[in-house]
C-alpha cells in the first residue's frame, strides 16, 4: 500500500482528525499495514504491549478471559476504529484478546516509535492526547453505568450505545440494529447472564419498547428508550 493511501486512511480516524499534512506524514512513516485471516489473533491477553491498531476493513472482537477460562466480551471493533485505547497511555501487557472475526486489514502504529514522534512534535502530542481524553471519558461513563445502574437500565443504555455506534438511522428517525450480537455477547458486555438479557428483551418487545424481526434485527427509538430510563 502506498504512503499517500495510508495517510488518507489514517486521516479519517478520530485520533488524527486535527493533524496537518506534516504531522500526519510523521505518523504514516512509522505505520505498518497487514492483512489478517478470520479467527487469527492480533494479540493475546498478557502479550507485551507493542502496537496500537487501526482498522481499515474487517471486524475484530476484543474480549477478556478469567482464570477459569470464562470469556467476557469487551467490544466488537469495525472499520474506522482503533484498539486498544489504552495503548498510548500505559506500559506492560495487552489487557485483552483481539480476535479477527472476518478477513481484515489493520494498520499498526508501534508505540515506542510513536512516542518518539510525539516528543519531537509537541503540538501533535497535544492534539492526540485531547482525543484520547475523550475516549477515557466515554469509558468512565460506561463504568459508572455498571456501578450505579440496575441491570434493566444497563441493558437499555447498552442498546442505546450499540444503536448509536452500529445502527442505521431510518427515515422515521428509528434505528435499525442488525443482529450482529447474540444474547450471550450482550450479557458479557455488561456482566450479566444470557437468560437475563433474553427475559429483558422479551419484556421490552411486549411493552413495544423495541421491535425484533424474524432474523433477530432490532428496531428501536432512542428517545423512547431514554424516556424509559427516566421513568425508572
Amino acid at each position: 500500500m502506498k504512503i499517500e493511501e495510508i495517510k488518507k486512511i489514517l486521516s479519517e480516524f478520530t485520533l488524527f482528525r486535527d493533524l496537518n499534512d506534516y504531522e500526519l506524514t510523521k505518523v504514516t512513516d512509522i505505520a505498518i499495514v497487514r492483512e489478517w485471516k478470520k479467527h487469527s489473533h492480533v494479540f493475546l491477553q498478557g502479550d507485551p504491549l507493542e502496537n496500537v491498531y487501526f482498522i481499515k476493513s474487517g471486524k475484530v472482537k476484543i474480549y477478556k478471559s478469567d482464570i477459569s477460562g470464562k470469556e467476557q466480551l469487551v467490544n466488537i471493533m469495525k472499520k474506522g476504529e482503533m484498539f486498544p485505547h489504552v495503548g498510548f497511555f500505559r506500559k506492560g501487557d495487552y489487557p485483552a484478546y483481539a480476535e479477527i472475526l472476518e478477513p481484515s486489514t489493520l494498520i499498526a502504529i508501534p508505540i515506542l516509535k510513536f512516542e518518539s514522534v510525539l516528543i519531537e512534535n509537541p503540538e501533535l502530542c497535544i492534539k492526540v492526547f485531547r482525543v484520547l481524553g475523550e475516549k477515557i471519558v466515554d469509558l468512565q461513563n460506561r463504568l459508572e453505568e455498571q456501578i450505579l445502574n440496575n441491570t434493566y437500565e444497563q441493558i437499555i443504555k447498552l442498546l442505546i450505545r450499540l444503536a448509536q455506534k452500529y445502527g442505521k438511522k431510518l427515515e422515521d428517525s428509528s434505528i435499525l440494529l442488525k443482529a450482529e450480537f447474540t444474547n450471550k455477547d450482550l450479557a458479557n458486555m455488561i456482566g450479566t447472564t444470557r437468560e437475563t438479557i433474553s427475559r429483558t428483551l422479551t419484556k421490552m418487545k411486549k411493552e413495544e419498547l423495541i421491535e425484533v424481526d424474524d432474523e433477530g434485527n432490532m428496531l428501536l427509538d432512542i428517545d423512547i428508550l431514554m424516556e424509559e430510563i427516566h421513568l425508572i
